[in-house]
């Protein structure tokens, strides 16, 4: 294999199991799309779930299906015998199948092997991104890539020209609301998406809202959330519905594509999202939003949930970042919402121009599959050489 050929690196596999959520894949699907369309890359994304990316994917009905340029494989076990591609990505500490690990050592040039490893603002994830890790048996070293807010970390990813659509969008924002089937809120009405994890505090937070002196309408995708919401108000939520409690009115939506749930956070004033994939989302959004973070045994998450919180926070005036601050700890301890949500709402007006302010920093680095790509550019010429 010629240096220039194994420096193109245009043949990938990204791994990727899903636990529990959508989030995981939403991320690799994101991502695969980005090196095709960018780099004219040749993806396969390996996916165990197949009914989760269905959901995401309607398209992704049959093992071996394209779209959008990337080929979808259901990683069944026992795993086929396989070419690897020149470049492997483990998501997310997935662990790869042991008959494709031993096909990658066999290759005459070993693929780039990557860890692709969850979304942090740690400080330690700008020291350990990109170590690297040599198998303990075979010929073969793992590099640890950590998507990240720093420059000194992988990026977020992010589509070409996807603020150019986000602006068309706004520009014919009524339209973007009669997909909802609603029409444009007036006045001073507060729309709100809503997208979480479990969370036993909701119906406090409803109550507050219905007895607020700003109307608010309180959008909700078909899933947890919408069950808990209905739950809450007493009904079954069913997509399509709505429901109006006081001042506040909740309108149940259908579970949403990828594209369509980005319209909906650029329609809404403020978002609440979770995990990872919406978290990202809502920064690209540019407008305040809340992050439910993955509880993980132990409270563990909550350091993470403190370090996003003192890198956002820094550009905030001082009422406004105690007020975000008092807020994110009390949706996601499930604690306090009432209080906390009330000096929330008084500082959203500099929260708006701060989320705009933020969006235009992190869009001023390259993002995640650009800098994973000119990564593994680095690391083939080193396993040429």
């Amino acid at each position: 294999m010629s240096l220039l050929i194994r420096n193109s690196l245009l043949k990938w596999d990204i791994f990727c199991r899903v636990i529990d959520n959508f989030g995981d894949v939403g991320v690799c699907w994101r991502l695969a799309r980005v090196l095709a369309s960018r780099y004219s890359a040749h993806v396969r994304l390996w996916v165990d779930d197949w009914a989760t990316l269905a959901r995401l994917c309607p398209e992704a009905d049959c093992d071996g299906r394209q779209v959008s340029g990337v080929e979808f494989r259901h990683w069944v076990s026992p795993f086929p015998a396989v070419e690897p591609a020149e470049v492997v990505v483990e998501s997310f500490a997935c662990e790869l199948p042991a008959l494709y690990v031993q096909a990658m050592a066999a290759r005459p040039v070993p693929p780039v092997w990557i860890n692709l490893d969850y979304l942090s603002a740690e400080n330690w994830v700008r020291e350990a991104h990109g170590l690297p890790s040599p198998h303990p048996r075979l010929p073969l070293v793992k590099y640890f890539f950590f998507p990240g807010f720093w420059e000194e970390t992988g990026g977020l990813v992010r589509e070409d020209a996807l603020f150019e659509r986000r602006e068309r969008f706004l520009e014919t924002h009524g339209q973007g609301w009669r997909k909802f089937g609603i029409d444009p809120p007036h006045g001073n009405v507060l729309a709100i998406s809503l997208f979480s994890y479990a969370q036993q505090a909701l119906p406090e937070l409803l109550h507050c809202w219905q007895g607020s002196e700003r109307p608010v309408l309180l959008l909700v995708p078909e899933g947890r959330a919408l069950e808990e919401a209905g739950a809450a108000l007493g009904i079954r939520l069913e997509p399509g519905m709505q429901a109006r409690r006081g001042v506040l009115c909740v309108k149940a939506l259908p579970f949403m594509s990828q594209d369509g749930y980005d319209e909906l956070l650029w329609s809404c004033h403020l978002n609440f999202v979770r995990g990872e994939d919406s978290f990202v989302r809502a920064q690209w959004a540019a407008k305040p939003f809340i992050w439910h973070i993955y509880p993980q045994k132990q409270d563990a998450h909550l350091a993470k949930l403190e370090a996003f919180l003192a890198l956002y926070c820094a550009g905030l005036g001082e009422e406004a970042a105690l007020a975000l601050t008092a807020f994110w700890r009390a949706w996601n301890r499930g604690e306090n919402l009432s209080s906390s949500w009330r000096r929330f709402a008084e500082a959203l007006p500099e929260l708006k121009q701060h989320a705009k302010k933020w969006c235009s920093t992190l869009a001023s680095r390259p993002c995640l599959a650009t800098k994973l790509w000119q990564f593994c550019q680095h690391v083939a010429k080193n396993i040429s050489c």
